[in-house]
């Protein structure tokens, strides 16, 4: 279903707006502790503490920011991913971004057994920094240059072993095994609030500086030549894109551990809804992510009660049957 107006465009972006706030409220309603709006409100306007309130406050509010800001970005950076590489299984995750970041934490934690916030962020961009540029350089290695199947081929090869490097500390330090298990997994349970106002400036950037860049993209998605006979400035936009996907993904994973799927998937279900200007991508992309991954926390939190599923077990679910239909399409033509 493919809106081609814009009246039709901004009415779609209202209501996936709405239907994300009300996700926002139901992350904060339910789950094994069932409260109501009025305790929702009650828990910040009349606090008393009580379970209910206590729980509002330091678990229920934190987890939906952080739900809605991690899948934003998730989804944002496979957009970029997607449209740089013109390859339509680019995301975070199959490209080792992820993987990278996440290695680069838990050897913080086993090998010099790092607590400091600041660190894990800053380490989770280097981890980022380092799959991409890995990826991007075996890609591109060759006399074919850089193709979907080269760069997911090397994606596939660097998440596996940065995946190795990580397992391998965590079979040597059972402690740190106990720490970071939960978080390989990606969730966003038990996240505090700061923890996300450690990386939301970086993440911020990221939002807006994909927005910004939104028209060249739209240039850059019609081939190298073309772009460059209209003016613009492939090597420097390629490069800003980069940046913006590492600090998007090494946000996340800062935050809520390696989540996969969700930057495969967003993108191309905006596309497919909204069209193929970035301009409309983008931001719709940043909020039918937030929207995936909010619905998948609501979920996980009922399959197995009182225990719950990592919200990375989620996106897993939904995406890889999403993952096996565009790989066919994307690769065999159909």
């Amino acid at each position: 279903m493919l809106l081609k107006s814009t009246t039709l465009k901004w009415a779609g972006c209202i209501s996936a707006c709405l239907v994300m706030l009300l996700l926002m409220c139901a992350s904060v309603i339910f789950g094994y502790t069932d409260t109501s709006v009025q305790t929702a409100i009650n828990a910040y306007r009349n606090y008393n503490g009580s379970n209910e309130h206590i729980i509002i406050q330091t678990v229920r509010v934190p987890r939906a920011f952080i739900a809605a800001a991690v899948g934003a970005s998730l989804a944002i950076a496979g957009t970029l991913m997607q449209t740089l590489t013109k390859n339509p299984l680019a995301s975070p995750g199959i490209f080792g971004i992820n993987a990278g970041a996440g290695f680069f934490v838990v050897a913080a934690i086993s090998l010099f057994t790092v607590k400091d916030l600041q660190a894990y962020n800053g380490l989770a961009f280097l981890g980022a920094a380092i799959a991409a540029i890995s990826v991007y350089g075996i890609g591109a290695f060759g006399r074919e240059g850089l193709t979907p199947m080269k760069l997911t081929l090397a994606g596939a090869a660097i998440s596996a072993m940065f995946s190795s490097f990580t397992q391998g500390l965590l079979v040597m330090d059972e402690a740190a095994l106990e720490q970071v298990l939960f978080w390989l997994a990606g969730s966003v349970q038990g996240r505090k609030l700061e923890t996300l106002e450690a990386v939301l400036p970086y993440i911020a950037i990221g939002w807006v500086g994909a927005f910004l860049i939104a028209g060249k993209m739209n240039i850059l998605s019609m081939g190298e030549d073309v772009a460059k006979g209209l003016g613009l400035h492939t090597g420097l936009v390629k490069i800003t894109i980069g940046v913006l996907v590492i600090l998007l993904a090494g946000g996340s994973v800062a935050v809520a551990g390696p989540i996969g799927f969700v930057g495969i998937v967003i993108p191309h279900v905006t596309r497919a809804i909204f069209g193929i200007d970035h301009r409309w991508v983008i931001p719709l992309s940043g909020i039918l992510g937030a929207i995936l991954l909010l619905t998948a926390d609501i979920a996980a939190r009922y399959i197995l009660m009182p225990s719950e599923v990592p919200v990375g077990v989620m996106t897993a679910i939904i995406g890889t049957p999403f993952f096996i239909y565009i790989a066919r399409r994307g690769f065999n033509g159909r």
